[in-house]
Protein backbone atom coordinates (compact mmCIF):
# COMPACT_ATOMS: atom_id res chain seq x y z
CA UNK A 1 0.00 0.00 0.00
CA UNK A 2 1.19 3.34 -0.73
CA UNK A 3 1.65 6.36 1.22
CA UNK A 4 -0.74 9.08 0.67
CA UNK A 5 -0.11 12.28 -0.24
CA UNK A 6 -3.17 14.58 0.87
CA UNK A 7 -2.81 16.59 4.12
CA UNK A 8 -4.65 16.55 6.84
CA UNK A 9 -8.03 18.53 7.33
CA UNK A 10 -8.51 20.22 10.49
CA UNK A 11 -12.52 20.15 10.29
CA UNK A 12 -12.20 16.10 10.63
CA UNK A 13 -9.39 16.08 13.66
CA UNK A 14 -7.06 14.55 11.36
CA UNK A 15 -3.96 13.66 12.87
CA UNK A 16 -1.83 10.79 10.81
CA UNK A 17 0.40 8.30 12.69
CA UNK A 18 3.24 8.16 10.87
CA UNK A 19 6.07 6.59 13.79
CA UNK A 20 6.34 2.73 12.17
CA UNK A 21 7.75 1.97 16.29
CA UNK A 22 4.55 3.29 17.30
CA UNK A 23 2.68 1.22 14.78
CA UNK A 24 4.90 -2.26 15.80
CA UNK A 25 3.97 -2.10 19.04
CA UNK A 26 -0.26 -1.40 18.39
CA UNK A 27 0.25 -4.13 15.98
CA UNK A 28 1.92 -6.03 18.60
CA UNK A 29 -0.28 -5.43 20.99
CA UNK A 30 -3.60 -6.29 18.80
CA UNK A 31 -1.52 -9.55 18.19
CA UNK A 32 -3.55 -10.04 14.61
CA UNK A 33 -4.02 -13.79 13.66
CA UNK A 34 -5.08 -14.28 10.07
CA UNK A 35 -8.79 -15.74 10.86
CA UNK A 36 -9.72 -12.32 12.47
CA UNK A 37 -12.20 -10.36 11.70
CA UNK A 38 -10.66 -6.43 11.76
CA UNK A 39 -12.75 -3.52 11.39
CA UNK A 40 -10.51 -0.55 11.88
CA UNK A 41 -12.25 2.85 12.54
CA UNK A 42 -10.62 6.30 10.57
CA UNK A 43 -7.94 4.52 8.64
CA UNK A 44 -6.96 7.66 7.61
CA UNK A 45 -3.36 7.11 5.20
CA UNK A 46 -3.04 3.76 5.72
CA UNK A 47 -0.68 3.32 8.54
CA UNK A 48 -2.30 0.72 10.88
CA UNK A 49 -4.31 -0.41 8.13
CA UNK A 50 -0.82 -1.66 5.94
CA UNK A 51 0.74 -3.92 8.95
CA UNK A 52 -3.05 -5.43 9.61
CA UNK A 53 -3.69 -6.17 5.87
CA UNK A 54 -0.59 -8.48 5.77
CA UNK A 55 -1.67 -10.85 8.84
CA UNK A 56 -5.49 -10.75 8.23
CA UNK A 57 -7.70 -12.31 5.65
CA UNK A 58 -10.53 -10.04 6.52
CA UNK A 59 -10.06 -6.48 7.36
CA UNK A 60 -12.76 -3.49 6.74
CA UNK A 61 -12.74 -0.07 7.57
CA UNK A 62 -14.61 2.88 8.40
CA UNK A 63 -13.97 5.91 7.05
CA UNK A 64 -15.94 9.61 6.61
CA UNK A 65 -13.20 10.78 4.74
CA UNK A 66 -14.33 10.08 0.89
CA UNK A 67 -10.93 11.14 -0.70
CA UNK A 68 -9.27 8.62 1.93
CA UNK A 69 -11.59 6.00 1.43
CA UNK A 70 -11.47 5.84 -2.46
CA UNK A 71 -7.46 5.86 -1.90
CA UNK A 72 -8.09 2.85 0.36
CA UNK A 73 -10.78 1.21 -1.79
CA UNK A 74 -8.29 1.24 -4.47
CA UNK A 75 -5.60 -0.61 -2.57
CA UNK A 76 -8.13 -3.65 -1.64
CA UNK A 77 -9.38 -2.79 1.49
CA UNK A 78 -13.24 -3.26 1.89
CA UNK A 79 -14.34 0.42 2.99
CA UNK A 80 -17.53 1.96 4.86
CA UNK A 81 -18.03 5.28 3.77
CA UNK A 82 -19.76 6.93 7.00
CA UNK A 83 -19.65 8.58 10.17
CA UNK A 84 -18.43 6.36 13.35
CA UNK A 85 -20.82 8.03 15.77
CA UNK A 86 -23.65 6.90 13.36
CA UNK A 87 -22.46 3.42 11.81
CA UNK A 88 -24.63 0.12 12.99
CA UNK A 89 -21.94 -2.03 13.54
CA UNK A 90 -24.34 -4.77 14.30
CA UNK A 91 -23.61 -5.43 10.69
CA UNK A 92 -20.57 -7.42 11.96
CA UNK A 93 -20.83 -10.95 13.16
CA UNK A 94 -19.83 -11.27 16.90
CA UNK A 95 -16.64 -11.46 17.68
CA UNK A 96 -15.37 -8.96 15.96
CA UNK A 97 -12.06 -6.95 16.79
CA UNK A 98 -12.57 -3.29 16.68
CA UNK A 99 -8.95 -1.08 16.06
CA UNK A 100 -8.48 2.46 15.36
CA UNK A 101 -6.56 5.83 15.67
CA UNK A 102 -9.66 7.70 17.30
CA UNK A 103 -10.16 11.38 16.41
CA UNK A 104 -9.73 13.13 19.18
CA UNK A 105 -12.43 15.49 18.94
CA UNK A 106 -15.39 13.09 19.14
CA UNK A 107 -13.65 10.08 21.30
CA UNK A 108 -15.84 10.21 24.14
CA UNK A 109 -19.40 10.36 22.33
CA UNK A 110 -17.57 7.29 20.47
CA UNK A 111 -16.64 4.83 22.91
CA UNK A 112 -20.13 5.44 24.51
CA UNK A 113 -21.85 4.40 21.15
CA UNK A 114 -19.27 1.44 20.62
CA UNK A 115 -20.16 0.46 24.38
CA UNK A 116 -23.79 -0.47 22.76
CA UNK A 117 -22.04 -3.43 21.02
CA UNK A 118 -19.92 -4.70 23.78
CA UNK A 119 -21.81 -7.99 23.25
CA UNK A 120 -20.96 -8.57 19.40
CA UNK A 121 -17.04 -7.52 20.17
CA UNK A 122 -14.40 -9.65 20.98
CA UNK A 123 -12.15 -6.75 22.12
CA UNK A 124 -11.35 -2.92 21.09
CA UNK A 125 -7.88 -1.47 21.29
CA UNK A 126 -7.56 2.36 20.29
CA UNK A 127 -4.92 5.15 20.19
CA UNK A 128 -6.66 7.81 22.08
CA UNK A 129 -5.96 11.52 24.07
CA UNK A 130 -3.89 10.96 27.08
CA UNK A 131 -6.44 11.85 29.48
CA UNK A 132 -9.39 10.28 27.66
CA UNK A 133 -7.36 6.87 29.02
CA UNK A 134 -6.54 8.22 31.73
CA UNK A 135 -10.74 8.55 32.92
CA UNK A 136 -11.05 5.28 31.01
CA UNK A 137 -9.49 3.56 33.71
CA UNK A 138 -9.29 5.43 36.73
CA UNK A 139 -10.37 3.50 39.98
CA UNK A 140 -12.95 5.25 42.02
CA UNK A 141 -12.42 8.35 44.63
CA UNK A 142 -9.48 9.83 42.19
CA UNK A 143 -9.67 12.90 40.46
CA UNK A 144 -9.90 11.25 36.59
CA UNK A 145 -12.86 8.81 37.90
CA UNK A 146 -16.31 9.85 36.30
CA UNK A 147 -19.00 9.40 34.02
CA UNK A 148 -16.71 7.35 31.05
CA UNK A 149 -15.70 5.90 34.20
CA UNK A 150 -18.48 3.92 35.09
CA UNK A 151 -20.19 3.56 32.04
CA UNK A 152 -17.62 1.70 30.53
CA UNK A 153 -16.06 -0.18 33.03
CA UNK A 154 -19.83 -1.62 33.68
CA UNK A 155 -18.79 -3.28 29.69
CA UNK A 156 -15.12 -3.92 29.90
CA UNK A 157 -12.22 -4.88 31.39
CA UNK A 158 -9.61 -1.67 30.27
CA UNK A 159 -5.70 -1.56 30.25
CA UNK A 160 -3.62 0.91 29.12
CA UNK A 161 -1.13 -0.16 27.18
CA UNK A 162 1.60 1.72 26.52
CA UNK A 163 1.93 6.29 25.91
CA UNK A 164 2.24 7.89 22.73
CA UNK A 165 4.04 11.14 22.20
CA UNK A 166 2.45 14.20 19.96
CA UNK A 167 5.93 13.74 17.23
CA UNK A 168 4.05 10.28 16.55
CA UNK A 169 1.49 12.12 14.57
CA UNK A 170 1.28 14.59 11.54
CA UNK A 171 0.63 16.95 12.54
CA UNK A 172 1.04 16.99 16.14
CA UNK A 173 -1.56 17.01 18.23
CA UNK A 174 -1.82 19.30 21.76
CA UNK A 175 -1.55 16.38 24.02
CA UNK A 176 -0.02 13.21 24.29
CA UNK A 177 -1.72 10.51 23.88
CA UNK A 178 -2.17 6.21 24.91
CA UNK A 179 -3.19 2.61 23.57
CA UNK A 180 -5.57 0.83 25.25
CA UNK A 181 -7.43 -2.26 25.19
CA UNK A 182 -10.96 -3.16 25.72
CA UNK A 183 -12.10 -6.86 26.49
CA UNK A 184 -16.03 -7.19 26.84
CA UNK A 185 -17.16 -8.58 30.65
CA UNK A 186 -18.89 -11.92 30.28
CA UNK A 187 -22.43 -10.70 31.41
CA UNK A 188 -23.84 -7.13 31.08
CA UNK A 189 -24.97 -5.14 33.99
CA UNK A 190 -27.47 -6.52 35.86
CA UNK A 191 -30.05 -3.06 34.84
CA UNK A 192 -31.33 -1.54 32.00
CA UNK A 193 -28.84 0.16 30.15
CA UNK A 194 -30.84 3.20 29.17
CA UNK A 195 -31.62 3.40 32.61
CA UNK A 196 -28.32 2.70 34.57
CA UNK A 197 -27.14 5.87 31.56
CA UNK A 198 -29.54 8.23 32.90
CA UNK A 199 -28.92 7.60 36.35
CA UNK A 200 -25.33 7.86 35.64
CA UNK A 201 -25.50 11.08 33.72
CA UNK A 202 -27.74 13.18 36.76
CA UNK A 203 -25.23 11.70 39.28
CA UNK A 204 -22.28 13.46 37.74
CA UNK A 205 -24.10 16.46 35.92
CA UNK A 206 -23.08 17.90 39.47
CA UNK A 207 -20.21 15.60 40.86
CA UNK A 208 -19.06 17.77 43.99
CA UNK A 209 -23.13 17.29 45.41
CA UNK A 210 -23.26 14.43 47.47
CA UNK A 211 -25.47 11.17 45.95
CA UNK A 212 -28.61 12.52 48.34
CA UNK A 213 -28.39 16.14 46.40
CA UNK A 214 -27.51 14.53 42.78
CA UNK A 215 -30.15 11.90 42.70
CA UNK A 216 -33.11 13.16 44.87
CA UNK A 217 -34.03 10.35 46.53
CA UNK A 218 -36.03 9.21 49.67
CA UNK A 219 -33.59 7.91 52.97
CA UNK A 220 -35.48 5.21 52.86
CA UNK A 221 -34.32 4.69 49.33
CA UNK A 222 -30.60 4.97 49.90
CA UNK A 223 -30.67 2.86 53.58
CA UNK A 224 -32.50 -0.18 51.06
CA UNK A 225 -29.40 -0.14 48.85
CA UNK A 226 -27.11 0.14 51.22
CA UNK A 227 -25.22 3.45 50.21
CA UNK A 228 -24.63 6.51 52.31
CA UNK A 229 -26.22 9.39 51.00
CA UNK A 230 -23.12 11.49 52.16
CA UNK A 231 -20.92 10.22 49.59
CA UNK A 232 -19.86 11.81 45.92
CA UNK A 233 -20.62 9.96 43.02
CA UNK A 234 -17.05 9.35 42.29
CA UNK A 235 -17.10 7.57 45.70
CA UNK A 236 -19.23 4.75 44.30
CA UNK A 237 -17.71 1.70 42.08
CA UNK A 238 -19.17 0.68 38.89
CA UNK A 239 -20.65 -2.15 40.94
Amino acid sequence: MSYFKDPPKKQLGQHFLHDPGVVRRLVAAIAPAPDDRIVEIGPGQGALTRPLLERVRQLEAIEIDRDLAAALSAEGVKVHVADALEFDFSVFAPGVRIVGNLPYNISTPLLFHLARYADRVRDMHFMLQLEVVDRMVAAPSTPEYGRLSVMLQTRFRMEKLFRVSAGAFRPPPQVESAVVRLVPLGAPPGCDAARLEDVVRKAFSARRKTLRNALGLAPEDFAALGIDPKLRPENLSPQ
